[in-house]
């Protein structure tokens, strides 16, 4: 069963605590597995995996196949021999509550060249055997991002269509000198790609030795200044210098007054249909190597997809075109069989997303706050409307957290309405993570700032607010919070917890406690 009744946590790495600067995949993501467990949970989600850009959002990736370099854990290098305990000795003195990205970023890439450095001049020949064979099964992404990446540094990080026009529509002279010039370079960036690989398998693991599975996310679209579209100009809607003619966005709704332009190339799907979407194909087997189940964020986009003219400063102006539908799927499923699939169906849904995700037996999406409003009783989202194949979420990266929403975001009629539903208040993370918990969805998924009650200060994003997102972090106090015993607790008395014999988690009066 692909889906048996379950709960568990959304949390990015990057959030997780550690002293240089930013989350890894080291330590407290082993950490984290074990509070998980104690916590009787049995899901990780996390968001997108690949390297950032400018804005440091996980859903404008550099690659769709790569993993991001910053979340590589720097003591796991030293274990490797490629650092030294001296050189980790002298770590700038960053926050532990937010990432600061251009910091952290320029310590990293430090650290990481020296590591190459030391396992290019005195790597064992194992080590290189084994570097070299795992280049070598991941030629048909690896080398675009590697050169892509070592380009982007060339040039002062700029986006790709700003490159030397040789480099940027991939003139074959052009990118030869560049191999020649930049070999070590490009070496590196692969060097970086399997260490993350390395340590991601290790993590991931030991997760399923502990009956965690991991949730994975895939972003519809990808980023036009990434090694999948400069490497792929093909698939895309561009122009004759590269530079999209239409974009992907969603119109007006919950978050934004004037939609969302996200800003992303659309794909031709005649195109990718010629070869019965092989990039697509690659895409989800690549990530089934990484995750247990793969959430499809904006998967309403193959049914239809909202094109918005680039030229247009917000995304009012645009039309709905069709997407690729069953023909798609069917291919996939071909090909891979069927898929551990999460569809994203938030927003605008027709009859024509619902009747595509249902004919795949796909699960939808619940999210609790959107559930109360005036009308306390035929809103989709409230529990009593589920049906059992579905996932429901207390919010998303997205939302604000559920303290910070009832505390900003609610009006008297929808609290009111909580009131009503509920039949009791504890604290509104806990009603809640109750109602998910108790709810015939499937599977239960809450963000951490939610476990741990914590207001909208700590939210992880503001869609449509530029700067500040994707910072946020927990001390590492927090893996001994108390709120993994009610997790637990609920877990168990909702039939969610793995079935293991030991004691009652936590008697059933404490759970109610405010």
């Amino acid at each position: 069963m692909q889906f048996p009744r379950s709960s568990g946590i959304l949390l990015h790495p990057t959030s997780l605590p550690g002293r240089y600067g930013i989350g890894d995949i080291g330590e407290a993501a082993f950490r984290f597995v074990d509070f998980l467990t104690s916590a009787r949970q049995t899901i990780w989600q996390v968001l997108p995996l690949g390297p950032t850009s400018f804005g440091d959002s996980p859903y404008q990736s550099l690659s769709a196949f790569a993993g991001n370099p910053l979340l590589i854990s720097l003591d796991k290098l030293v274990e490797e021999g490629w650092l030294t305990a001296e050189d980790l000795a002298n770590v700038p003195p960053f926050s532990d509550e937010r990432v600061d990205y251009g910091s952290v970023i320029a310590y990293h890439d430090q650290m990481l060249s020296l590591a190459y450095e030391r396992f290019a001049s005195s790597g064992t020949a194992a080590q290189k055997a084994t570097f070299n064979v795992w280049c070598a099964a991941n030629i048909d992404w690896l080398d675009d991002f590697a050169v892509f990446a070592t380009l982007k540094d060339a040039n002062g990080g700029k986006p790709w269509v700003e490159w030397p026009e040789g480099q940027a529509l991939r003139h074959s002279d052009a990118i030869a000198n560049a191999r020649n010039a930049h070999r070590r370079r490009i070496a590196e960036h692969s060097f970086r790609q399997w260490v993350f690989f390395t340590q991601w398998k290790a993590l991931k693991a030991y997760a399923n030795s502990k009956g965690i599975r991991l949730i994975g996310d895939i972003p519809i679209f990808v980023a036009h200044d990434s090694s999948d579209v400069w490497g792929n100009r093909h698939l895309f809607y561009l122009d004759e210098t590269g530079r999209p003619t239409v974009i992907a966005g969603v119109p007006p709704d919950y978050f934004s007054a004037t939609g969302q332009r996200w800003g992303n190339p659309l794909y031709r799907w005649d195109v990718l249909a010629e070869d019965n979407y092989s990039w697509w194909i690659r895409r989800f087997k690549a990530m089934l190597g990484m995750v247990d189940i793969i959430r499809i964020d904006h998967f309403r986009g193959f049914e239809a997809y909202w094109e918005v003219p680039a030229e247009e400063e917000t995304a009012v102006n645009g039309r709905w075109v069709p997407g690729p539908g069953n023909h798609f799927f069917d291919a996939v499923n071909e090909a891979l069989g069927e898929l551990p699939i999460i569809a994203e169906d938030l927003g605008l849904i027709t009859p024509g997303v619902e009747a595509l995700r249902d004919h795949y037996g796909l699960p939808g999406m619940k999210v609790l706050q959107f559930a109360f409003s005036d009308d306390c009783a035929d809103n989709d989202y409230l529990p009593h409307n589920f049906v059992p194949n579905c996932v429901v979420y207390t919010g998303t990266h997205d939302n604000n957290t559920t303290v910070g929403w009832w505390q900003h975001e609610t009006s008297k009629a929808m609290r009111r309405c909580v009131r009503r539903y509920v039949g009791y208040l504890t604290k509104p993370h806990w009603d809640l993570i109750r109602l998910a918990m108790m709810s015939v969805a499937h599977t239960a998924i809450v963000p951490l700032q939610d476990v741990f009650g914590l207001g909208a200060e700590h939210r992880m994003n503001t869609p449509g607010v530029p700067g500040g997102n994707w910072s946020w972090r927990f001390p590492a106090a927090w893996f001994d919070h108390p709120a993994r015993k009610r997790m637990a607790a609920l877990a168990k008395l909702y039939g969610r917890a793995p079935a293991v014999e030991e004691p009652e988690a936590e008697p059933a009066d404490e759970i109610n406690e405010p």
